[in-house]
């Protein structure tokens, strides 16, 4: 029963890490592009600071400014968070896939959907 009781609780222990050990992998320089119109794409570029189940960083604004990234969360390869851009606050929601990440922004009801690649 003992060995029982501490083989699931090493299981479960190798299992928090790895997922922790995956998800700080998320930290780093993330670009992209998503498309705004038919005609028009955005440049993306995220930087994604880790540190626990925190997500913190910046967005680079279409004017050049680094906006912040505020209320970040991690849980498993998924994570949250907000930025401020004037007037408007965009939710995003994120997947992080070790090569990639799947960003979705919440603008006023409209949903942009982007994915990233790590910048050199």
């Amino acid at each position: 029963m003992k060995t029982r009781i501490l083989t699931t609780a090493l299981l479960v222990f190798c299992s928090f890490i790895a997922c922790f050990a995956a998800i700080t992998g998320l930290n780093g320089k993330w670009a992209g592009s998503v498309k705004i119109t038919q005609d028009d794409e955005l440049p993306l570029v995220y930087n994604f600071k880790v540190e626990g189940d925190k997500l913190s960083g910046t967005v680079l604004s279409p004017d050049g400014n680094d906006l912040p990234i505020a209320d970040g969360v991690l849980q498993g390869n998924e994570f949250a968070f907000t930025v401020k851009a004037g007037k408007y606050t965009i939710n995003h929601t994120g997947k992080y896939y070790g090569d990639s990440v799947i960003v979705a922004a919440d603008l006023e009801g409209k949903t942009f959907k982007a994915t990233l690649k790590r910048d050199k």
